[in-house]
């Protein structure tokens, strides 16, 4: 039966079919019709050449918003500041404007920039290759007239950094935008809120905490142009999160400088004072180039952290100073330097009654055994020979005793014999002058005669040569004693100079890092 029907039948029923499944479709598939109808009218005769004003002298009123969704980098050597913002543009367009009845209650398009007229706004601080760094998004255009332009970029503006609080410091960084092209008399910016940028979808930064985005209209007449020229000026302002800093650089740097003052503890004949100076001196130097790299090199201001770690350094540079005039102190004695005067009245006296510091145990305080006219030596007690008593019950004289000969001119005279006579003093003071004579020590025999006219003239000699040899030993302890004692004093000095410079360091680390500190205009470590 179907095979029968004719060919013209089978259309015309193929055809009622379509056209009752087409109506039983929803409304909202005939919007496309209308759709590419409207788009049609509206942009087949359109310009995107001409302001869309209803009166040329008029101004065309744009809306201008910003929300910042995150920041990617501050770049505090080339004072960039990398954002991620979307633009938010609002503008009336009496060329876009239709009866959303006419057209199936289509009441919003979806046009591309380039189709449409479109504000050339731009950052006028912008570093980017390109400039602009928007992504041109669709234009949403209501049946009114009214075009939204909501491009999303990432933004990348100079900002002048200021380090003076570094790394306590707070930056503002301006974002200015304008038309490029346009004055305030063709285009009138307004600020879309009051109370600037939208930060309600912003993504937190680990080195940065955001304070806000307060926006400002500016209308500005230049010496050029009599029209105002109007921008919206948008102020990031940020703080740095001193956390990483604090932990990294803040309390390595206390540390090191502690470590500087220990080493006056020391004592200097260990041979680590000085190495251990220098060897601290460079450690600060290294974390002071890690600053220098991350600051801009610009002679505007000096960072807070700078200036704390050129602080330590010249005290670590000055700790090193005092060590070598430590070490110098403590290794003088008699034969290279005299300590003057005022220096023993200073090291010797006032500063260790100022320090509250004693001689080691065994050892005479300066005041006490010191005479500034005198040596220590002179104001001991001589010493005692043995009494003379004692020499009489001998059987023999000194003089026998000592060169083991027999005391023969004694008994001669205790027997009535005539006794051996004696040298006279002269030749006593002969030999000995002859032996002072002598550097070497060796011994000048007397002369000739002298020999030939007395008996025991090689004994007396003798004597004469132990008694100058017991004054020379005399002399010599004599001098070792004066020798250890100005030793001592300059041991002492530099023990007195090492306890000064502990606490003058000492005081003075833990006072420049409260200045820092406190300096700075907030110290909340986040």
């Amino acid at each position: 039966m179907e095979s029968g029907m004719p060919k013209c039948s089978r259309r015309a029923l193929a055809l009622i079919i379509s056209l009752q499944i087409c109506l039983s479709l929803p409304n909202g598939t005939s919007a496309g019709f209308n759709e590419k109808k409207l788009l049609h009218k509206l942009l087949d005769h359109y310009n995107v050449l001409e302001r869309p004003v209803a009166n040329e002298s008029d101004p065309l009123q744009l809306s201008f918003g910003l929300t910042l969704m995150q920041i990617i980098d501050v770049d505090e050597k080339n004072q960039l500041l990398i954002t991620n913002i979307w633009l938010k543009l609002e503008w009336n367009d009496m060329n876009l404007r239709w009866n959303a009845s006419d057209y199936g209650g289509v009441k919003d398009l979806r046009i591309p920039p380039h189709r449409l007229w479109k504000p050339d706004v731009l950052m006028y601080n912008s570093a980017d290759e390109g400039f602009d760094g928007t992504y041109p998004t669709n234009v949403v255009v209501r049946n009114n007239g009214s075009c939204m332009y909501v491009p999303p970029g990432i933004f990348k503006s100079t900002c002048k950094i200021d380090i003076t609080w570094f790394p306590f410091d707070d930056q503002r960084c301006e974002m200015k935008f304008g038309s490029w092209t346009y004055d305030g008399l063709q285009l009138d910016l307004q600020l879309q809120d009051d109370a600037g940028g939208d930060i309600s979808s912003f993504i937190t930064n680990g080195e940065w905490d955001l304070l806000g985005v307060p926006g400002k209209r500016n209308e500005i007449y230049y010496n050029c142009c009599p029209e105002p020229y109007i921008d919206i000026t948008f102020v990031i302002i940020i703080r740095r999160r001193t956390l990483y800093y604090f932990f990294n650089l803040i309390v390595p740097c206390v540390l090191i400088a502690s470590m500087a003052v220990l080493g006056f503890t020391l004592p200097p004949d260990s041979g680590e004072k000085l190495s251990l100076g220098v060897t601290i001196l460079l450690s600060l130097t290294v974390f002071l180039n890690m600053v220098a790299e991350t600051m801009p090199a610009t002679s505007d201001a000096v960072p807070l952290l700078g200036t704390y770690f050129n602080c330590i350094m010249f005290m670590v540079a000055s700790s090193v100073v005092s060590t070598i005039l430590i070490l110098n102190y403590h290794h003088r004695n008699a034969d290279t330097h005299e300590m003057s005067n005022w220096i023993k009245t200073i090291f010797l006296i006032w500063l260790p009654w100022i320090l509250r510091m004693h001689r080691p145990p065994g050892t005479p305080e300066y005041g006490a055994s010191h005479n500034r006219n005198a040596p220590m030596i002179a104001e001991r007690k001589p010493i005692h020979f043995p009494d003379v008593e004692m020499k009489e019950r001998s059987s023999k004289s000194l003089l026998a005793n000592v060169l083991d000969i027999d005391d023969d001119f004694r008994h001669n005279h205790r027997g009535g014999g005539t006794p051996t006579p004696m040298p006279p003093s002269s030749f006593f003071r002969s030999v000995y002058r002859q032996a002072e004579d002598n550097g070497n020590g060796a011994r000048v025999p007397p002369p000739e005669p002298v020999v030939a006219t007395h008996g025991c003239i090689n004994a007396d000699y003798e004597l004469a040569m132990i008694l100058k040899e017991i004054r020379f030993i005399t002399d010599q302890m004599r001098k070792d004693d004066e020798s250890s004692v100005v030793t001592r004093d300059w041991k002492f000095a530099a023990m007195v100079v090492d306890r000064l410079c502990l606490i003058i360091f000492t005081l003075f680390t833990i006072i420049a890092t409260l200045a820092v500190l406190f300096s700075a205009p907030h110290i909340i470590v986040s």
